[in-house]
């Protein structure tokens, strides 16, 4: 993806010539794969009786970052879940899921949003996918995770940190 400035008829401003687009901020995808997934039906076929009772959802999401290269970044999207009812457990999964991201021309102090806000919501449909079709071939109906909202998530990340004791050394 590059964002670019349009004058809406789809044709690139006047200015953007090749010297200009080299300036414009640019979020690349390189690859998206899976790092590690598992899903467990530990209770089937006994756990695939109907049932009355709606399953307790429980699921955990994550997101980490690590720089590989001066502009590349890997981002981490990482889903925890489990279905559970009347005491037993329906089905769990735990989802690691990655994209290769090329960031350009983006003020330092807009990255850390950028790869913790925009690049984990690119990378969540088709996460959620994953987790649904697995959970489908697990003989239940597909569990559709709701759209997450990132920002709040960061928010709540910067908040942590801030909360979280610092340490100085002894002089």
């Amino acid at each position: 993806m590059t964002f670019t400035n349009n004058n809406g008829n789809g044709a690139p401003p006047p200015s953007a010539g090749p010297q200009n687009q080299a300036q414009l901020p640019q979020l690349n995808v390189l690859g998206q794969y899976v790092k590690d997934f598992s899903f467990e039906n530990p209770n089937a076929p006994r756990s695939l009786a109907p049932n009355q009772e709606q399953p307790q959802l429980n699921v955990q999401i994550n997101v980490g970052v690590a720089q590989l290269a001066a502009t590349d970044y890997e981002v981490t999207l990482k889903l925890e879940g489990k279905a559970e009812s009347q005491g037993m457990v329906l089905f769990a999964f735990d989802l690691t899921f990655c994209g290769m991201f090329r960031i350009q021309n983006i003020p330092q102090e807009h990255v850390q949003p950028m790869v913790m806000i925009e690049c984990p919501r690119l990378l969540f449909p088709f996460a959620r996918e994953i987790v649904a079709t697995a959970v489908r071939n697990g003989g239940y109906a597909p569990f559709l995770l709701d759209p997450v909202d990132f920002v709040s998530l960061y928010h709540q990340r910067l908040a942590q940190q801030q909360q979280q004791p610092q340490f100085t050394m002894p002089t």
